[in-house]
């Protein structure tokens, strides 16, 4: 058995429902009406939480970046001015905050900076998301864990050495682990889903999986062999602009995915074999002995 994590009004763990994030991620493209239509999909479709990205672009965009132009929505651009033009200010997750309340449905973000997080720690979040760029940043897993909520830490692009070293810095105390791979959409292939079992065993903490497939098959898969957590990106349309639209899910494909892994959840069942009532008239019927 791993230790469970409470994220909000919910355990995440073994023996709980598999705990179920939309990643919005920046799919909203700056736009606050495309969030709250995120947000409502996400909850009307049955997901435990949606999470957001948030940088500060003067500490994660490369000086040698920031002025390169970009063609954008928007016309033509600097690096620098389009990750502002995405990024949501107080106002914005105010009003995002005030929103997921009304839905019902927890929201918190992935940080990639120490004062993101400082910015998000005002919304008392039910936890910080960290993502795989940044589990080798030591300073940054430190700087989460002075605010004492859980953390979901993802592990793609890492090797078992850097995981190790990660937990370390953490401690598994509120920790839940993502098994993921970082490329855009990810290959079948290098899936491996077969780590999530691993790492419970190796690290006696919840695990999960983050998804940047295309489809909808391996995140059930991932359900089916334990994962306490399953993280994929939505979008409205997969055509519209953005790195991540393309391997996001779209509402219908949210719907499927939801509904797929609750089922899957009470195929499952306990593990004890029994003759259920339903069988008794075709035990009777067809049952022989010799």
């Amino acid at each position: 058995m791993t230790a469970k994590v409470r994220i909000g009004d919910r355990w995440v763990g073994d023996g709980e429902p598999c705990y179920v994030v939309a990643e919005i991620g920046i799919n909203h493209n700056g736009d606050t009406d495309i969030a709250r239509q995120l947000i409502a999909m996400a909850q009307r479709y049955g997901c435990d939480a949606v999470k957001f990205q948030k940088r500060t672009p003067e500490a994660c965009v490369p000086v040698e970046q920031r002025d390169l132009m970009r063609e954008t929505p928007w016309g033509m651009m600097t690096y620098m001015d389009y990750r502002y033009r995405l990024e949501f200010g107080e106002n914005e997750y105010r009003e995002i905050a005030a929103y997921c309340a009304k839905q019902g449905i927890a929201w918190f973000a992935s940080c990639w900076d120490e004062e993101s997080v400082d910015f998000i720690e005002r919304f008392s979040p039910p936890c910080y998301k960290i993502a795989s760029a940044s589990l080798t940043d030591d300073a940054l897993l430190k700087h989460h864990r002075q605010y004492a909520r859980p953390i979901i830490l993802s592990t793609g692009m890492s090797t078992v050495e850097e995981i190790d070293h990660a937990v370390e810095v953490l401690g598994t105390d509120d920790l839940v682990l993502m098994h993921s791979t970082s490329s855009y959409p990810a290959k079948f292939e290098e899936l491996n889903l077969r780590c999530i079992a691993n790492m419970r065993e190796r690290y006696g903490v919840p695990v999960g999986y983050s998804g940047h497939e295309v489809g909808l098959v391996p995140t059930i898969a991932a359900a089916t062999l334990g994962a306490s957590m399953v993280e994929r990106h939505i979008t409205l349309d997969r055509a519209m602009w953005g790195s991540d639209q393309a391997a996001s899910v779209e509402p219908p494909g949210l719907q499927r995915l939801v509904r797929d892994i609750r089922a899957v959840e009470m195929a499952l069942g306990d593990g004890m074999k029994r003759v259920y009532e339903s069988e008794l008239p075709v035990r009777k019927k067809l049952r022989r002995v010799g």
